[in-house]
């Protein structure tokens, strides 16, 4: 009998292979101390793994971000058909740095091209950029998390294989996406050789970033806080394009967005850029490898600090320990969502000089006739952050999920502590997470319109029609519960469901989507104040049905079995 081990820190696997029938001596042998040979042995079958535990996830993902950009670069083709209207949306956007931060550089801005790419540039490069992160902790991190990964390392499984599949699953996905954003843009009648260049760039941001999770993956032992890295590593290379496009100074080339967003595709179409992007994610790769050699599976390189001997009385609940395991992520998610409404609040003033220098931009607003330009850019743009607001709550709610597959629901459950209340304590913490989350949202709105425009008179206005998509949200997260509830094997229909209402509620008017299926989004159903007057009824029938979802989901719980150990 031999024993097999994967070297420092890995599992040990008895009477995995046996040479001969004597009864010498036991023969150790260590497999993969290093990155070539033995380290890599199984990394085909982890592929396949990866893939079949994606046959839902990665498809939705890259039809999303493509089927995203795709879609709003056909709303802008014929909106700018001659040099004086593009004339007027450089003029116009040029000298915002609130269009700037979150667009990119004002590049090629007199061609369709250049005015296509700075309309999509947000949606291409953060849908790429959170695929890459979210996927490649998922099957890094979070199975190392969950002890799956060490039951795989049990047996004949390099040390770097786990790593190397989900570089080459996330890493492949990133270039698919690349590809087709480049040949959708093509389809679209734009230049070929721009359109193939900015798909090459928006791949090579998913490598980078599919090498920042992987590293990140190393540094902690749980996926939340890697998750937290690696969206911090994110919003930090926003920030310093960001700046550094805004003062006109060097501090966009310290950033990896800076660097793919430089390469001017319908300008004049630099590739050299991606080289700098390809070289940071091959040394971040090497540092993600090397970093596995220090560290023991499970463990993180940065170890976890021991709690309190006694937990407090908040802590001993369902809702104080649902509170302390959320309230990272609440706090990001209401500080993002906060600047997300400085942002898209800053543009309230400009609104009205956008639509005079170019008219057609006034459907995009979706004004419905309104000569209230100001009030139906507010009215879109609070429905888009409530939309994302939306994403917090439906995460927070498949916290139960994932607390039931770690199998700490059911060390909870076998106290006194009821199903019932395990549930409605977490979905508590959902609910005033959600409140708080949208409130920040109002408030972001609120901070810039007043700085921008010099009053509050519309302040008390905005923050009223941000709560009035509370219902909505509410409705939801009362899908994503009763989904828990009766068949938690299904909840990311719960996502699919928000994708349709983020298509219907950003593009439906340009795309011409019946009214009759928009309705069916509660979030076009929810009057779009302020532009719109208030619909009591609708909103009561949104919180009923919020109420009877929150039913099904605590009789669902009741009558199934809670996943075990």
């Amino acid at each position: 009998m031999s024993t097999v081990t994967t070297g420092r820190g890995g599992a040990t696997a008895r009477g995995a292979r046996h040479r001969g029938t004597g009864s010498g001596p036991v023969a150790t042998e260590r497999v993969g101390p290093g990155l070539g040979g033995s380290g890599l042995v199984g990394t085909g079958h982890m592929v396949r793994l990866f893939l079949r535990l994606d046959r839902l996830q990665l498809p939705l993902w890259i039809v999303a971000i493509v089927g995203l950009v795709a879609a709003s670069a056909s709303a802008v083709q014929g909106l700018y058909g001659t040099p004086e209207l593009r004339a007027g949306y450089a003029a116009t956007v040029s000298s915002s740095p609130a269009a700037i931060v979150m667009s990119g550089p004002a590049q090629a801005l007199d061609t369709v091209g250049g005015i296509t790419l700075f309309e999509i540039n947000l949606i291409a490069a953060l849908g790429v950029s959170l695929m890459a992160i979210f996927l490649t902790v998922r099957h890094t991190r979070t199975e190392e998390e969950a002890g799956r990964t060490e039951l795989l390392r049990a047996g004949v499984l390099g040390r770097h294989a786990p790593l190397a599949a989900a570089l080459i699953v996330v890493g492949g996905a990133s270039v698919v996406v690349g590809l087709l954003i480049g040949l959708s843009l093509v389809g679209l009648g734009l230049p070929a050789g721009g359109s193939l260049l900015f798909g090459a760039a928006m791949a090579c941001l998913g490598l980078v970033f599919t090498a920042v999770a992987a590293v990140a993956a190393q540094v902690t032992e749980h996926a939340r806080a890697a998750l937290g890295i690696a969206v911090a590593v994110l919003g930090v290379s926003w920030g310093l394009r960001s700046f550094g496009d805004v003062r006109e100074n060097i501090a966009s080339w310290f950033s990896p967005v800076g660097w793919v967003q430089a390469v001017d595709a319908y300008g004049d179409q630099r590739w050299w850029p991606l080289l700098l992007a390809l070289a940071l994610a091959v040394a971040l790769t090497v540092v993600a490898v090397e970093l596995t050699r220090r560290r023991d599976v499970g463990a993180g390189l940065v170890p976890s600090r021991p709690g309190a001997p006694r937990a407090s009385a908040v802590l001993s609940s369902v809702p104080g320990l649902a509170f302390r395991q959320q309230r990272s992520s609440l706090f990001w998610w209401a500080v993002g969502l906060f600047l997300g409404g400085l942002a898209f609040g800053s543009f309230g003033n400009e609104v009205t000089t956008m639509v005079e220098d170019n008219p057609a931009m006034k459907d995009l607003l979706g004004t419905g006739g309104s000569e209230d330009l100001v009030a139906g850019y507010f009215g879109l743009i609070l429905l888009i952050l409530a939309l994302v607001v939306a994403c917090f709550t439906v995460s927070s709610v498949h916290r139960l999920r994932s607390e039931e597959s770690a199998a700490r629901a059911e060390l909870l459950l076998s106290t006194p502590t009821s199903r019932r209340s395990w549930q409605l304590g977490w979905l508590t913490v959902s609910a005033v997470g959600t409140v708080l989350v949208l409130l920040a949202t109002g408030v972001g709105v609120v901070v810039a319109d007043a700085a921008v425009s010099g009053s509050t008179d519309r302040s008390a206005e905005l923050i009223g029609a941000t709560l009035a998509y509370l219902p909505a949200v509410a409705v939801l997260g009362g899908l994503a519960a009763a989904l828990h509830g009766w068949v938690p094997k299904l909840g990311l229909v719960a996502w699919v469901v928000l994708a349709g209402c983020f298509v219907v509620g950003w593009l439906g008017d340009l795309l011409k989507i019946p009214a009759s299926i928009r309705d069916l989004s509660p979030f076009n159903a929810t009057p779009r104040l302020p532009l719109e007057s208030m619909d009591w009824t609708v909103v009561g029938v949104l919180s009923a049905l919020a109420v009877v979802l929150l039913v099904l989901a605590v009789l669902g719980l009741r009558r199934r079995d809670i996943d075990s150990a």
